[in-house]
């Protein structure tokens, strides 16, 4: 059974569907001093809301105030709705420096050089 529905319906309930998922969604794109929310999110890019500004070049992705990736956008393309980001790289965030030795396992965590004082 197939149902038509008249174009203004389809464009609320496109509307509805868009306003759910950026309230469901935290995640957002930062580059500048400009955030714009990421509607969703797949393994090689995401999508925001269409009519913004466009993206390019090096963005920050964060899920609230956690910064996941730096990812570098190479391609955009317009869908229903939305604006499709595809990224060439997305680097992963780590909160210290990467190491360039292998730690032991069970190593000591800090030398104490005089027990006495």
């Amino acid at each position: 059974m197939e149902s038509v529905l008249s174009k203004e319906i389809q464009a609320g309930l496109d509307k509805a569907r868009a306003d759910a998922a950026r309230k469901s969604s935290r995640l957002r794109v930062d580059i500048g001093d400009k955030q714009v929310p990421v509607l969703r999110m797949w393994k090689t890019g995401f999508a925001t809301e269409l009519g913004g500004s466009s993206l390019r070049g090096f963005v920050d992705l964060y899920d609230g105030s956690i910064h996941m990736f730096q990812c570098l956008i190479v391609a955009a393309e317009e869908a229903p709705g939305e604006m499709l980001y595809e990224y060439k790289r997305a680097t992963a965030v780590a909160d210290k420096a990467a190491l360039d030795f292998e730690l032991p396992e069970g190593a000591p965590v800090a030398l104490i050089t005089d027990a006495n004082r």
